[in-house]
Protein backbone atom coordinates (compact mmCIF):
# COMPACT_ATOMS: atom_id res chain seq x y z
CA UNK A 1 0.00 0.00 0.00
CA UNK A 2 1.08 3.44 -1.16
CA UNK A 3 0.41 6.00 2.12
CA UNK A 4 -0.02 9.44 0.39
CA UNK A 5 2.72 12.34 0.85
CA UNK A 6 2.18 14.03 4.44
CA UNK A 7 1.51 10.51 6.25
CA UNK A 8 4.29 8.57 7.99
CA UNK A 9 3.07 5.87 10.32
CA UNK A 10 6.46 5.30 12.06
CA UNK A 11 6.37 9.11 13.68
CA UNK A 12 5.06 8.93 17.47
CA UNK A 13 2.96 11.97 18.70
CA UNK A 14 4.55 14.13 20.29
CA UNK A 15 3.06 14.06 23.71
CA UNK A 16 -0.35 13.96 25.46
CA UNK A 17 -1.31 17.36 24.76
CA UNK A 18 -1.03 20.46 22.95
CA UNK A 19 2.95 21.22 21.85
CA UNK A 20 2.08 25.07 22.32
CA UNK A 21 -0.60 24.98 24.75
CA UNK A 22 1.69 23.12 27.23
CA UNK A 23 4.46 25.18 26.78
CA UNK A 24 2.27 28.78 27.41
CA UNK A 25 -0.12 27.40 30.47
CA UNK A 26 -2.79 27.56 28.24
CA UNK A 27 -6.14 24.78 27.20
CA UNK A 28 -7.25 23.12 24.22
CA UNK A 29 -11.06 21.55 23.46
CA UNK A 30 -10.05 19.28 21.19
CA UNK A 31 -6.18 17.73 20.22
CA UNK A 32 -5.45 16.89 16.51
CA UNK A 33 -1.83 15.03 15.43
CA UNK A 34 0.03 15.78 12.81
CA UNK A 35 0.19 12.78 10.38
CA UNK A 36 3.63 13.53 9.15
CA UNK A 37 5.52 14.37 11.94
CA UNK A 38 3.46 13.85 14.98
CA UNK A 39 3.07 17.04 16.34
CA UNK A 40 -0.17 17.28 19.05
CA UNK A 41 -1.73 20.65 18.57
CA UNK A 42 -5.35 21.64 19.39
CA UNK A 43 -8.68 22.01 17.43
CA UNK A 44 -9.88 25.10 15.65
CA UNK A 45 -12.51 25.19 17.76
CA UNK A 46 -9.84 25.84 20.68
CA UNK A 47 -8.58 29.45 21.54
CA UNK A 48 -5.17 29.05 19.66
CA UNK A 49 -6.29 26.35 16.85
CA UNK A 50 -2.55 25.44 16.90
CA UNK A 51 -3.19 22.20 14.56
CA UNK A 52 -4.31 24.53 11.80
CA UNK A 53 -1.38 26.93 12.78
CA UNK A 54 1.14 24.07 12.51
CA UNK A 55 -0.08 22.77 9.20
CA UNK A 56 0.17 26.20 7.45
CA UNK A 57 3.81 26.80 8.61
CA UNK A 58 4.72 23.44 7.63
CA UNK A 59 2.70 22.39 4.60
CA UNK A 60 1.92 18.88 6.40
CA UNK A 61 -1.33 18.57 5.06
CA UNK A 62 -2.58 15.67 7.60
CA UNK A 63 -4.13 15.16 10.98
CA UNK A 64 -5.86 12.75 12.83
CA UNK A 65 -8.08 13.41 15.66
CA UNK A 66 -6.18 12.94 19.06
CA UNK A 67 -9.05 11.82 20.97
CA UNK A 68 -10.16 8.53 22.06
CA UNK A 69 -12.55 6.57 20.17
CA UNK A 70 -11.81 8.60 16.65
CA UNK A 71 -9.49 7.52 13.54
CA UNK A 72 -10.98 10.08 11.07
CA UNK A 73 -8.41 11.74 9.39
CA UNK A 74 -8.46 15.95 7.87
CA UNK A 75 -6.55 17.05 4.70
CA UNK A 76 -5.92 20.58 4.73
CA UNK A 77 -4.60 21.29 1.02
CA UNK A 78 -8.46 19.72 0.10
CA UNK A 79 -10.66 20.22 3.15
CA UNK A 80 -11.40 16.62 3.03
CA UNK A 81 -12.25 14.44 5.90
CA UNK A 82 -11.56 10.47 5.86
CA UNK A 83 -13.46 8.67 7.96
CA UNK A 84 -10.21 6.20 8.78
CA UNK A 85 -6.74 5.92 7.07
CA UNK A 86 -3.57 4.22 8.30
CA UNK A 87 -2.68 2.99 11.48
CA UNK A 88 0.15 5.66 12.70
CA UNK A 89 2.61 4.62 15.66
CA UNK A 90 0.84 4.31 19.18
CA UNK A 91 -0.48 5.89 21.12
CA UNK A 92 -3.45 6.82 19.05
CA UNK A 93 -4.87 9.46 21.78
CA UNK A 94 -4.25 11.10 24.80
CA UNK A 95 -5.05 9.35 28.09
CA UNK A 96 -8.57 8.27 28.31
CA UNK A 97 -8.57 9.98 31.91
CA UNK A 98 -7.07 13.88 30.62
CA UNK A 99 -10.51 15.29 30.39
CA UNK A 100 -11.65 17.40 26.65
CA UNK A 101 -11.67 20.44 27.18
CA UNK A 102 -8.22 19.94 28.66
CA UNK A 103 -5.90 19.85 30.56
CA UNK A 104 -7.09 19.44 34.49
CA UNK A 105 -6.72 22.39 36.16
CA UNK A 106 -6.19 24.55 33.35
CA UNK A 107 -9.71 24.98 31.44
CA UNK A 108 -11.75 27.98 32.70
CA UNK A 109 -15.11 27.98 34.35
CA UNK A 110 -16.22 29.09 31.51
CA UNK A 111 -14.55 27.99 28.33
CA UNK A 112 -17.61 27.45 26.46
CA UNK A 113 -17.58 31.08 25.62
CA UNK A 114 -14.15 30.82 24.48
CA UNK A 115 -14.75 27.98 21.73
CA UNK A 116 -14.90 29.72 18.49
Amino acid sequence: MTLPAGIDPTVPPSGDGCVECEEAGGWWFHLRRCAQCGHVGCCDSSPAQHATAHAGATGHPFVQSYEPGESWFWNYETDEMYESGPDLAPPLSHPEGQPSPGPAGRVPRDWTSALR
